[in-house]
């Protein structure tokens, strides 16, 4: 049973930080991706980063510049460093894991950016 753990969000001012992390435990080792996705109110939800078992990154357009990702192979945690923040980026943020054909997500964490 994989589980993830996210923490770090919170409310912030318009140009501000924030650095979510999302832990990995259980029977996971060497995931093929982890990842960070989110949900606005009245929205679909949608892709924000991804760092791939290589190390390779991807963003969505909207944050490029602004996050980035990274992670902690020994601690299998992955990190979203979000700065400049806007607040189009308030949302839920979920982590999302990837590993043995299946897809794991976390519980979520709210991030809210006033302007």
């Amino acid at each position: 049973q994989v589980q993830l753990a996210e923490s770090g969000g919170g409310l912030v001012q318009a140009g501000g930080s924030l650095r979510l992390s999302c832990a990995a435990s259980g029977s996971v080792f060497g995931p093929t991706a982890m990842g960070w996705y989110r949900q606005a109110p009245g929205k679909e939800r949608e892709f924000v980063a991804m760092i791939q078992r290589g190390a390779s990154t991807n963003y969505a357009d909207s944050v490029k510049g602004r996050f980035t990702i990274s992670r902690d192979v020994a601690k299998r945690t992955v990190y979203l460093q979000m700065n400049n923040l806007k607040p189009e980026d308030t949302a839920v943020y979920a982590c999302n894991l990837v590993w043995g054909g299946q897809s794991y997500w976390g519980q979520g964490t709210q991030v809210t950016v006033s302007s």
